[in-house]
């Protein structure tokens, strides 16, 4: 499940662009945490820092302890938008989190036993459906990723979202209930089976010897 991390952060003043701009001036990274039931509260947070907890993956699935200025809220990020050039953080939300209460999220879905599936070690290709798969998770219980599981899974099989365990409280928002997240396509030319790609070739091996005598051999006698 999702692990706590704490962040610090402080209250900052003004609203807006401009406000926004300013935050940057300082070296900080503007954000804001809202829901709960009470207003926004626009935040700073330290630019270093929360770099490194985007880069390191699995930001947005992340359950945060934000200190604000001794204040300690439960909240787990919604978005956050980068420079289109220079990548670097340029804004955070925060979504306040309640005992009790969902999210709704983007949960990764990682595939196991590659080595188990027949139509894989035949030569197929895995064909990604849903990378993600958006679902309604309790807040005191966001998972990291769920685990599909490839054996036995052959050519032209599919995985439905019904053969994945979700974690306990984890709904998909798809009102399709079996919606198919990944399948396996065979190769573009099947490889021919060892038996008869020797059967194929045991006649043209026995005819070899007489495509040689050719009028041409004959007349150097």
């Amino acid at each position: 499940m999702a692990e706590t991390k704490k962040l610090a952060a402080t209250v900052r003043g003004g609203t807006g662009k401009g406000a926004a701009r300013s935050t940057r001036r300082e070296g900080r990274i503007p954000a804001v945490i809202y829901g709960g039931g009470e207003a926004p509260t626009p935040l700073s947070l330290e630019t270093k820092e929360v770099t490194r907890l985007i880069f390191t993956g699995h930001f947005l699935t992340t359950i945060f302890e934000l200190d604000i200025e001794g204040h300690k809220e439960r909240a787990i990020p919604r978005d956050y938008q980068l420079d289109v050039v220079k990548d670097s953080p340029l804004h955070v939300d925060f979504l306040r989190l309640r005992p009790g209460s969902r999210v709704r999220l983007q949960a990764p879905v990682h595939f196991v036993n590659h080595e188990a599936a027949p139509g894989l070690k035949r030569g197929g290709a895995l064909n990604i459906v849903y990378h993600t798969v958006e679902m309604w998770v309790p807040a005191d219980d966001i998972p990291d990723a769920i685990t599909a599981d490839l054996t036995g899974f052959d050519f032209n099989d599919s995985l439905h979202i019904s053969a994945i365990p979700l974690p306990q409280g984890c709904k998909p928002t798809n009102p399709d209930k079996n919606f198919t997240v990944a399948s396996i396509t065979p190769p573009a030319v099947v490889a021919e089976e060892p038996a008869a790609a020797a059967a194929a070739a045991a006649p043209a091996a026995k005819a070899a010897p007489a495509a040689k005598a050719t009028p041409a051999a004959k007349g150097k006698k």
